[in-house]
């Protein structure tokens, strides 16, 4: 996982309360499982009219085209818990999406897939959404926790601090379990191996205990 310290781009803006990850990501392309290759199907219906032709939506239209930071509305990511919400928008390159709130399970799988959901509520929400529709510049600085663009003051934004670290380091769930407890790993290791020695027989034993135990 990519690690995630600062990011400098525009800002999509998406006005819209209640945008679900059916939305996000229709459920007839469930069937792909592969992360790479899923963000052509981002906000597919949106982006496609009847027949495959591009439509004028924001992530179709320059330089929205190119954004690496959503603006969107109340409630965001809600509906079911399908992931490949969060693989579609990274893949297209979203790694920070802006929203007063979000559903409780794209929120959680945005950590694990290295993109960081912000939450803004009241003027400072109104104020990024204006600054993204304008076009301006944002940076986001995990490491201060703020959010700044040219026409507005800096915003600071809370998150967790566990999960504040891992995405700086570029720690998925399973990379976060090791770096954290990669020393009680090891000790339950040796102590596993010391109380069960049959379990590692690396030299044939093994084998040759399982075939003498079905002869028998």
């Amino acid at each position: 996982m990519d690690k995630f310290v600062t990011l400098t781009s525009v800002a999509a803006p998406l006005p819209e309360a209640d945008v679900d990850t059916d939305i996000i990501f229709p459920a007839r392309f469930l069937l792909l499982l592969d992360k790479v290759g899923l963000g052509k199907h981002l906000f597919h219906e949106r982006r496609h009219a009847p027949g495959g032709a591009a439509t004028d939506f924001v992530l179709n239209t320059a330089p929205f085209d190119e954004a690496k930071i959503l603006v969107a509305d109340a409630n965001f990511g809600s509906g079911s818990s399908r992931e490949q919400a969060v693989w579609a928008l990274s893949d297209f390159g979203i790694r920070c999406v802006i929203a007063p709130s979000f559903g409780e399970i794209f929120y959680s799988n945005c950590f694990k897939n290295g993109v960081l959901p912000i939450v803004l509520t009241g003027e400072a929400h109104r104020n990024a959404m204006s600054a993204a529709a304008s076009g301006q510049l944002f940076v986001v600085d995990l490491e201060r926790q703020t959010v700044t663009f040219p026409n507005g003051p800096a915003t600071r934004f809370e998150i967790d601090p566990y999960r504040r670290r891992a995405l700086m380091l570029g720690l998925d769930e399973i990379g976060g379990i090791l770096a954290e407890d990669a020393d009680d790993i090891a000790a339950f290791e040796i102590r596993h191996r010391a109380s069960q020695p049959w379990l590692f027989l690396d030299d044939g034993r093994l084998d040759r205990l399982f075939d003498e135990t079905e002869d028998q």
